[in-house]
């Protein structure tokens, strides 16, 4: 009887080591994501972001090409501004930020997107991956799934992230951006994923995609021939409070100055968004790309600049740092119409 109990027991512990052996290590895992990563000539990825970085969640959809080496087309869609769509362009002639539907493009002397952690792009995920040599690692039923920290150059507000990808695929599923207390402020949910996408010549050119909204044909400045302007204020003051309210006339309707004194004192000029009635060459823009959820913008070491709801921003402070300009920035809400 103890030989028969004890060969079962033997039985039983080699079945479980055999079990234990079919399941793939961190290594394992991390080396497949990268023979995965290589062997794709380019993918075509959507998803949706949703951001509660500010006052309130911002809801939007990316669309996310990319054709090796070094081409991307990252689209930024809400439904709550559609005329203040934009598309992250990476080609042959530099880094991109269009905004189709008012011609604006800026051009940037930037690394993107190898200078920062990107949550909807394949490969920098599987960067901060390998970068981290404390990275937790952790398998379910269908998923792998990374902790790891963040790479972000002018946010330190959001270290940590996990990420979720297909057992079977090795495709991203969702990744949340946490914050020092591991509550996630930024959640990407991928609902497809084509890892044989093909693409068209000119699918990256600036000239295409400039024109894939029909800018040329809709200017959005002359809403009825009124030039009216509906002035945002942020939430977040930084210890500010609001002591000046400057109004002044432009070609294109009203500009606003407001002046924040206080703890940390700043200056926020808002202006309407004219549409070019031809696509100029792009603005050279000195500072990197930030995502500050409904819109993406450009921060340099004193300042931010975005373009939302058919307004032009600037935001501008000796004294905040680039964390509290993105926290004022994304804070810039609340209505006054005048």
């Amino acid at each position: 009887m103890k030989r028969k109990i004890g060969g079962w027991i033997i039985v039983f512990g080699f079945v479980l080591l055999l079990s234990a052996c079919g399941e793939k290590t961190q290594e394992d895992v991390v080396a497949d994501l990268k023979d995965n990563m290589e062997e794709m000539d380019g993918y075509k990825a959507k998803a949706e972001m949703s951001m509660n970085t500010g006052q309130e969640q911002q809801m939007f959809n990316i669309d996310v090409w990319h054709k090796k080496d070094d081409l991307y087309r990252v689209g930024l869609s809400s439904n709550e501004d559609e005329k203040g769509n934009q598309i992250i362009l990476k080609n042959e002639d530099g880094v991109f930020v269009l905004t189709p539907a008012l011609s604006k493009s800026f051009k940037f002397q930037s690394e993107w997107p190898e200078n920062s952690s990107q949550p909807y792009l394949y490969q920098s995920l599987i960067n901060d991956i390998e970068k981290d040599k404390e990275a937790e690692f952790e398998v379910t039923d269908s998923h792998y799934v990374f902790k790891t920290k963040t790479n972000y150059q002018s946010n330190n507000n959001l270290p940590f992230q996990e990420i979720y990808f297909d057992k079977k695929t090795l495709q991203p599923v969702q990744v949340n951006v946490l914050d020092k207390d591991r509550n996630a402020l930024v959640e990407v949910k991928f609902s497809n994923f084509d890892q044989e996408a093909s693409f068209e010549d000119d699918d990256f050119s600036m000239e295409k995609n400039m024109a894939s909204s029909g800018s040329q044909e809709e200017p959005v400045s002359s809403d009825k021939g009124e030039n009216s302007l509906t002035v945002f204020y942020p939430s977040y003051m930084a210890g500010a409070e609001l002591t000046e309210k400057k109004e002044a006339s432009t070609e294109n309707g009203e500009r606003v100055i407001l002046t924040f004194e206080g703890e940390k004192n700043f200056t926020l000029v808002e202006e309407k968004a004219e549409a070019q009635k031809t696509m100029a060459s792009p603005n050279e823009v000195a500072g990197e790309i930030v995502n500050l959820g409904f819109a993406v913008g450009a921060i340099s070491d004193n300042s931010i600049e975005w373009t939302h709801d058919g307004v032009d921003f600037m935001l501008a402070s000796d004294e905040l740092t680039k964390e509290e300009l993105i926290q004022v920035a994304q804070s810039v809400q609340s209505k006054e119409v005048k």
